[in-house]
């Protein structure tokens, strides 16, 4: 893979390098994916009832299969860059992440509890939702000790 000569990693960037571009002949839908899921993340990140980082994780996917220049712009993203490196490298959700997660499950089946007309609909619901949110806690809450050279972390 050649990196791009112009991106916005910072100066001296000894870190890891982020998926591998695939080139298909899908790029544009791939372009396009991408695009969506920033929007989706960027309104995200203003309002509490939709996900951001999970929609960054996608659009990362799909520009490493359509923009080297896009894809090296979101793995080092000043906000966001290293909550995708550790999420693509470690599979680390941080707590508040986790807790956030966790919480608007819990909410979304009290709210469908509450409004539903039986109890079948919040029971599915429940039951959907409780291995999500499982897996969510089982995941890494940190990087492993050793691993901040791979962030692009300085390790002193």
């Amino acid at each position: 893979m050649t990196e791009p000569k112009t991106d916005n990693r910072p100066a001296g960037w000894t870190g890891a390098k982020p998926p591998p571009l695939t080139h298909s002949s899908l790029c544009p839908v791939f372009l396009a994916v991408g695009w969506i899921c920033v929007g989706l993340g960027f309104i995200g990140a203003f309002l509490p009832v939709l996900p951001t980082t999970v929609f960054l994780i996608i659009a990362l996917w799909a520009f490493s299969k359509s923009s080297d220049r896009l894809r090296w712009w979101l793995w080092t993203h000043p906000r966001f860059g290293k909550t995708l490196r550790e999420w693509h490298l470690h599979r680390v959700i941080p707590p508040p992440a986790k807790m956030a997660a966790v919480a608007m499950m819990m909410f979304s089946v009290a709210i469908i509890s509450v409004t539903a007309g039986s109890w079948q609909a919040p029971t599915i619901l429940a039951a959907v939702l409780a291995p999500i949110a499982v897996w969510i806690v089982t995941r890494r809450s940190a990087p492993p000790l050793d691993a901040g050279h791979e962030t692009g972390q300085e390790t002193t």
